[in-house]
């Protein structure tokens, strides 16, 4: 079984504030890294933030410090998105990610090659 499901995206103004829910359950892993990826359209895919599972390292892009906070319940295969103060620019599909617990490191949101098991999509969308 491999099933990964993101919720809670929807439409909002600029500066408004959305959360974002993902619940992961892979056959075969116990414990696993989890991360938020994001595509708008015409426009490559882009890691968002992530937590390692070792360590419980978090990791963000640049556009989003300050302003996303991500959270994880590692034993409950469940990643959240706190986004804060949205923007127009931050409009796109977000893509939950899962990998292996000891396949995540700072450089794991640089590629999204380096991870395994992908969720269909919640769609945000920021007017200005």
């Amino acid at each position: 079984q491999r099933q990964v499901v993101e919720s809670g995206g929807g439409s909002v103004q600029a500066g408004g504030s959305l959360r974002l829910s993902c619940a992961a359950s892979i056959s075969g892993y116990s414990t696993y890294s989890m991360a938020w990826f994001r595509q708008a359209p015409e426009k490559d895919r882009e890691g968002v933030a992530a937590v390692c599972a070792v360590g419980l390292r978090t990791y963000y892009v640049d556009s989003v410090k300050a302003r996303f906070n991500v959270s994880a319940n590692i034993d409950q295969h469940a990643l959240y998105l706190q986004m804060n103060n949205l923007k127009p620019e931050d409009t796109a599909m977000y893509y939950c990610a899962v990998v292996a617990k000891d396949k995540c490191d700072s450089g794991s949101l640089v590629s999204e090659r380096r991870w395994k098991f992908w969720g269909q999509g919640t769609q945000v969308t920021v007017s200005s």
